[in-house]
């Protein structure tokens, strides 16, 4: 067990040697060295992209279609808890005065009986 932390810790050790060089490579580089870099990463991401079967494409769009999915079903809930908050806020503002209501009920705005 102690030898296999000792490989991840050497391993963990390594990485980072490997990012601190390539941060500071990065950071040396001009505009149009860093341009040439990127074109040839995107270049090979169309390769990939290219070599890839349908099967390859239709997983790699149908995960693209879930995180947006996703995304927007987040947006929707924070619309939601703002909306809901809001109607607490001047439901609160509104009806200040809590009063019983035909239907039993105390509360500021009944929304068993409308009253």
């Amino acid at each position: 067990m102690r030898r296999a932390e000792k490989t991840e810790e050497q391993r963990n050790s390594r990485l980072a040697v490997m990012a601190q060089r390539g941060q500071r490579r990065r950071a040396e580089e001009t505009d149009e060295q860093r341009n040439s870099r990127l074109a040839i990463m995107a270049q090979r991401g169309q390769e990939r992209r290219a070599e890839g079967t349908d099967e390859q494409r239709n997983s790699r769009l149908s995960a693209m279609l879930q995180h947006a999915r996703e995304r927007r079903l987040n947006v929707i809930k924070g619309q939601n808890h703002h909306q809901i908050q809001t109607f607490y806020a001047a439901r609160t503002v509104l009806y200040p005065i809590v009063e019983e209501h035909n239907c039993g009920e105390m509360d500021n705005l009944c929304l068993k009986c409308g009253g």
